[in-house]
């Protein structure tokens, strides 16, 4: 399986700006840039390489979550995930510190102890956690 993305990027890494895109269409030419990534936090200039890091780790966490608690006989109802990723100036240059994935579900007849349970498994598990393992990753998980 072979997934593909492309970056387009005019002009120098401060002033200049570029667009994104994917094969599924879903990015076609997004824009991000400096002020994008480092300035404008409000995400409203375009998006940025973390915030698209973030998006997949949560999307990947929570498929793989659900996948857990139906394999063990609790068929999640809905399962929400933030993944708030820490970007830190190091004075070297920037450098992704940690992701804290925030999850709470909707999961008839399952304990608390399962869930946390399973829910670290996916953490464990997710192919986009175990890619980004060179950082911390921790996980605040919670029935609703």
């Amino acid at each position: 399986m072979l997934r593909k993305s492309s970056a387009v990027w005019n002009g120098t890494g401060k002033e200049g700006s570029g667009t994104l895109s994917s094969t599924s269409g879903v990015l076609n030419q997004t824009p991000y840039s400096f002020s994008a990534r480092f300035v404008s936090e409000d995400g409203k200039a375009g998006t940025n390489p973390e915030e698209l890091i973030a998006a997949a780790h949560a999307g990947c966490f929570t498929m793989a979550l659900s996948f857990q608690l139906t394999g063990a006989g609790f068929p999640p109802t809905q399962l929400n995930t933030e993944a708030q990723l820490k970007l830190e100036n190091t004075g070297s240059g920037f450098k992704i510190m940690s992701i804290n994935l925030v999850c709470e579900g909707e999961v008839p007849e399952i304990t608390e102890e399962k869930f946390l349970e399973l829910a670290n498994n996916a953490k464990v598990g997710c192919p986009v956690s175990n890619a980004l393992a060179a950082i911390e990753i921790t996980l605040d998980a919670k029935l609703k």
